[in-house]
């Protein structure tokens, strides 16, 4: 089996290669650091990761939450949103792009692994029912031109 490819995106450099050090023995593969949030898009497309790991507050002139919105409306990929920032205000714009979750830095290796763990097993269940959800409204369409 492939290993997952799991995009970060973090304007600290240090923080970030704490993580991708923790991702990699974790079995993970973590093609790419980005610091902004345009640049979080465009690798999104370009590399196609399993999964996002956005932090809230990047480089450049966009936030992680305008980067995950966009990420979210043009890709099928999991967002976990990994921040310092968990005020009120902040955590209802980022549920609004409905990440797969949420952790507050600082955080430990196995809460980390538990959140990839449950994030992913979640995401291959919505894309079942989905296929279903699509599968049975063919199936119904053809009945009905019968």
């Amino acid at each position: 089996m492939e290993k997952e490819k799991i995009l970060v995106v973090e304007d600290e450099m240090i923080i970030a290669e704490d993580i991708r050090k923790i991702l990699v023995d974790l079995g993970y593969v973590v093609p790419e650091i980005i610091t902004t949030g345009e640049e979080a898009i465009k690798k999104t497309e370009e590399i196609r990761p399993d999964l996002v790991l956005m932090d809230i507050n990047l480089k450049g002139n966009i936030d992680g939450i305008e980067s995950a919105q966009e990420i979210h409306n043009r890709f099928d990929i999991p967002i976990i949103y990994v921040s310092a920032y968990s005020n009120k205000d902040t955590l209802e714009r980022a549920r609004k792009t409905e990440p797969f979750g949420y952790i507050p830095k600082p955080f430990t290796d196995i809460e980390l692994n538990a959140m990839l763990t449950l994030t992913f097993l979640n995401h291959r269940i919505l894309r079942r029912s989905q296929e279903s959800e699509k599968w049975q409204a063919s199936t119904s369409e053809e009945i009905t031109l019968l």
